[in-house]
């Protein structure tokens, strides 16, 4: 049996993140599978940084890069999620990031190249990862663009999802930036050589068009295994050259590459920053455009050689059965809205600001609820917030989840609305399985002046990850031996959420203010 000889295996991270072991290192740091303690022991990834912080401004540099790319992360599924970040007793920084299970684009494209339907659907997934990113988030009232500095295969996961299918995330964005902010001018360079546009290499200051010379590498190789610049030796000062002086090869011509690919591939090769696509957005129209050609292709050979099959009729029974209803079923059902409308303050709950959670019966089923009780005039301003939620769970001393509900609005004062469940109860089980079954659930709000009847109603959806994560809390709790004193595990989560409200709150300023919607984390 081979023991793991790394010494940070079994160590916990902020009292909270085990480190299980080593799953990858590079220049720019290492990389360990965890569990989150916090969360029931799920899976995530931690990427210590290279570049140790030494001093304050470092610090407070690494947390604005640090937030920025977990914003990014939110704003698009083709960026790798950072869900925490922080720093360690040795002011090494580390990333918590979602752990995923694929391939990386660089094993993919070891020893063929991608065929053009695989390359046009994972270069468009790329590109639109980039263009959030170039679009910039808004951070402390501006917009901050981003530049990942370090587009390469092995920056690129490839996923099975259940939903879209394959899918490309781009890993690293804003790493590179932090690493450098580090150093000193003669250290300023970062990057991977075989990749790096003529002005990285010069430690110029870098737009979007960088991303896309390298961008441009990557796709050549995607589409031939080859590269498009051959250094005379392997040395700075060779890929220096390379990218400076040399001509980009060819494509084979034994290679079934559209022309009209090959001249963006070249395009975004050259040396001059103002001759290359000046934007993701061009490059995606022309992947856009040559995917449609592809499929169109594709959708006229398969009905040239393929014969349909003629469905068989439907017999009249049949369809009178499909198209007829009894009278009976006619009758007018109240909607889960007007359910909640007709709920009372129960008799048992004081008339004070406080939050509870229920499980209504509705015509359409169970629904969990919050019921919440708060002045007339504030329950009319919330009617406009954005609703974010979150999910915590701790299993020791005692199983306890900590359902958060953010209602956020730029002109008032945030309003949270924590829920603690003893998952030991039959209501607490069944609240989170129904959490879990439907993504969804209902805000009631009752005010103090007038609690016999429910004044208005909010919905917020959840996630499918967190609806996977409260299904597999339930049961992990059904299994736990309870305390029988859950207010310790309570005083516990309740410290956490002190913690994640500066971070929520970020998250929520950089949207756009005039927006109104629901967030799920």
């Amino acid at each position: 049996m081979r023991m793991n000889r790394d010494p940070n295996c079994g160590r916990l991270l902020s009292n909270r993140y085990e480190l299980v072991d080593l799953v990858g290192e590079g220049a720019m740091g290492r990389v360990y599978r965890a569990k989150d303690t916090l969360l029931g022991g799920v899976t995530v990834a931690i990427k210590f940084l290279s570049q140790t912080l030494l001093n304050k401004n470092m610090r407070d540099r690494f947390e604005k890069e640090a937030t920025i790319s977990a914003l990014l992360g939110e704003k698009s599924i083709h960026v790798v999620r950072v869900r925490d970040y922080g720093i360690d007793e040795h002011n090494i920084s580390f990333y918590v990031m979602e752990f995923l299970s694929g391939k990386s684009l660089s094993d993919l494209i070891r020893h063929q190249p991608l065929p053009l339907s695989r390359f046009l659907t994972l270069t468009r997934h790329i590109c639109l990862g980039l263009a959030s990113a170039h679009q910039g988030i808004m951070f402390n009232g501006e917009r901050c663009t981003i530049i990942h500095r370090d587009i390469k295969p092995s920056n690129i996961l490839v996923i099975q999802d259940p939903t879209v299918g394959e899918l490309a995330k781009i890993l690293d964005f804003g790493i590179a930036k932090l690493i450098q902010s580090g150093g000193s001018q003669t250290q300023s360079f970062m990057g991977t050589l075989a990749y790096c546009s003529p002005e990285q290499m010069e430690g110029k200051e870098l737009d979007r068009r960088s991303d896309i010379y390298s961008l441009g590498v990557m796709m050549y190789e995607m589409l031939t295994t080859e590269m498009p610049l051959l250094p005379q030796n392997s040395s700075f000062g060779g890929w220096y050259q390379a990218h400076h002086e040399f001509k980009p090869e060819s494509f084979n011509p034994n290679l079934d590459i559209p022309e009209e690919l090959k001249n963006l591939v070249m395009r975004c090769l050259e040396k001059e920053k103002k001759q290359r696509p000046q934007s993701v957005r061009d490059i995606l129209k022309v992947l856009e455009t040559l995917q449609q050609s592809s499929q169109e292709f594709s959708s006229k050979a398969q009905e040239a050689t393929v014969r349909i099959s003629p469905q068989p009729i439907p017999s009249h029974h049949a369809l009178i059965s499909a198209t007829t209803e009894p009278e009976n079923t006619l009758k007018a059902v109240p909607s889960v809205t007007e359910t909640c409308l007709q709920q009372s303050w129960p008799e048992d709950k004081p008339i004070k600001k406080i939050v509870f959670a229920d499980l209504l019966t509705t015509p359409r089923g169970k629904i969990s609820s919050l019921c919440v009780m708060l002045d007339y005039q504030d329950i009319i301003d919330r009617m406009t917030c954005s609703r974010y939620n979150q999910f915590l769970f701790i299993n020791h001393p005692h199983p306890v989840l900590l359902w958060i509900t953010l209602l956020y609005h730029p002109q008032y004062k945030p309003r949270w609305l924590p829920c603690y469940l003893d998952l030991k109860t039959n209501k607490g089980q069944q609240i989170s399985r129904n959490l879990s079954e439907l993504g969804s659930y209902r805000i009631l709000f009752f005010s103090l002046n007038e609690p016999k009847q429910c004044r208005n109603v909010m919905s917020s959806t959840i996630s499918p990850q967190n609806q996977g994560m409260l299904k597999q809390w339930a049961d992990i709790s059904q299994i736990t031996k309870g305390s029988g004193h859950p207010q310790m595990a309570k005083q516990m989560l309740k410290q956490e959420l002190e913690n994640l409200k500066p971070k929520i709150l970020l998250k929520m300023e950089a949207i756009n203010p005039e927006y109104s919607g629901n967030i799920s984390g």
